[in-house]
């Protein structure tokens, strides 16, 4: 049987998360570049359900395109076609935010999309900044929505009730448990929203808080730049974050909405200053940041103990997502035969905070190795785990001098192969932010005690609305090793 291999040469990972891991690829006659999504066999299923949708879509120039698939023991491998524009996220924090006029053009194509899958009967269910790309650098470049792999085929009528997403974009009926493809009209105007201001509608600092502002649904109209913004705009979002499904748009509503026809007179200007722009990106390189801590002191982790792990973590994953919810954690604590530790709710949530790097209200196994290392190493028979993350501080501690100065920073983000053709968009000012962050006595370096502290902070480090969170989904790498395969 003809495997990946004989035809491609597989690169770098460029992401891992619940949905796999998505590496560079490379066609061994043509050359030409690709990507591949690799999907471990306890994932067969939702590989399947992935496969069987993009077959389903049309071939549409703003959807991303299926190639061929292959399977092995290990794995089913998705091909792709390779997209090397980066994220509308990337784009957003680079300007700032959008002006109307650039923002109707790229919304429009979003909804054409959105459009096609649910006269296709397809609900994407993880539409968000992350999962739409640009297939080159022009900014002209076409935008390509991809990752269908939460996506699932409705009927009319028919609901659901498994929550999945990214939390910052769930629409108040997926938290319900009750929904349908409205859900995908409420992500795409949390996206319309970020497009236009470069934050989330709703952005406290915590899970919950951001769980209770989205039941809520009241939208801040009055923070910079949202005065300038045209009131055809801030309607149009309105009704696409109206809280009850059955009176928000429709896909096909929004597409006629009077700010997409008007959007040649739109100002072309973005409204407001960009002066926010550093901390918007800084969550997300924070969230990879702390992600390559774990990975360190994985590296170090006997076999034995990430076998433990792993097995642990198949089993509070009921749903086989890929990813701890808080109910499954919750669960996990409440059977002491699973975890061997009991945990009440409020320590449970206070966990799921401070490991939940990305902010997505789940635990990818990278995550869930945090966990066990902050609160199992007992249970996991990790010994000296103060030694483990002291072998971690030194990882960046390039000098050794005891602490992690700027230049330390940079030679270990800058020069990491996460960061490769510019995958995290860092750069000095983003750099000095997260130096700043973790420098709690302002001393200009960070500690050993610094370090750890930043490890056990909440989720997010969000502490305003400035910056654009942003739960790199399915970009939480943590390298190449393959023990991480679950």
């Amino acid at each position: 049987m003809r495997t990946i291999g004989d035809k491609y040469i597989l690169g770098c990972e460029l992401d891992r998360g619940g949905g796999g891991v998505i590496y560079h690829c490379k066609d061994r006659e043509t050359k030409q570049a690709f990507v591949c999504k690799s999907i471990c066999k306890n994932g067969a299923v939702n590989a399947r359900r992935e496969i069987s949708i993009m077959r389903i879509l049309p071939n549409h120039p703003n959807i991303i395109r299926l190639k061929e698939t292959y399977e092995d023991k290990e794995a089913t491998h998705l091909v792709m076609e390779f997209c090397e524009g980066g994220q509308l996220f990337d784009r957003i924090t680079t300007k700032g935010h959008y002006s109307e006029h650039e923002a109707a053009n790229t919304f429009r194509t979003i909804m054409e999309v959105i459009k096609t899958c649910h006269n296709r009967k397809v609900m994407h269910r993880d539409l968000k900044l992350e999962n739409i790309l640009f297939a080159n650098t022009s900014e002209s470049a076409p935008l390509k929505v991809i990752d269908f792999g939460l996506s699932v085929i409705f009927e009319p009528g028919k609901r659901f009730s498994d929550i999945v997403g990214s939390l910052v974009y769930m629409a108040p009926e997926i938290l319900k448990k009750n929904y349908g493809p409205e859900v995908d009209v409420w992500s795409a105007g949390v996206i319309l929203y970020a497009m236009l201001c470069g934050f989330y509608p709703f952005d406290a600092e915590t899970n919950q808080g951001i769980v209770n502002e989205i039941m809520k649904g009241e939208l801040d109209f009055k923070r910079d730049p949202w005065p300038k913004v045209s009131e055809s705009a801030k309607s149009l979002i309105r009704r696409m974050l109206e809280p009850n499904p059955k009176k928000r748009l429709t896909a096909q509503e929004v597409l006629q909405h009077p700010w997409l026809h008007n959007s040649k007179k739109s100002s072309n200007v973005p409204s407001g200053d960009t002066v926010s722009r550093p901390k918007i990106r800084q969550t997300h390189v924070i969230s990879r940041f702390k992600k390559k801590v774990i990975r360190v002191v994985a590296e170090n982790l006997s076999v034995e103990v990430i076998e433990v792990i792993r097995e642990m973590f198949k089993l509070l994953d009921t749903d086989n997502s890929g990813e701890i919810t808080y109910e499954e954690l919750k669960a996990g604590f409440e059977n002491e035969v699973i975890i061997g530790s009991h945990l009440g709710e409020q320590e449970v949530k206070m966990l799921m905070e401070m490991a939940d790097f990305d902010g997505n209200g789940k635990l990818d196994f990278g995550e869930f190795v945090a966990v066990t290392l902050l609160h199992l190493q007992n249970k996991m028979k990790i010994n000296d785990i103060d030694g483990h993350f002291r072998r971690a501080f030194g990882f960046f501690d390039r000098d050794g001098s005891g602490f992690i100065e700027f230049n330390d920073l940079r030679e270990a983000l800058m020069n990491d192969d996460d960061n490769e053709s510019g995958q995290l968009g860092i750069d000095d000012q983003v750099l000095n932010d997260i130096l700043r962050e973790m420098d709690t006595n302002k001393d200009g370096r960070v500690s050993y005690q610094e370090f750890v502290a930043m490890m056990k902070h909440g989720s997010n480090g969000r502490k305003d609305g400035s910056r654009l969170p942003c739960k790199m989904g399915n970009a939480a790498a943590l390298g190449r090793s393959r023990s991480f395969c679950m």
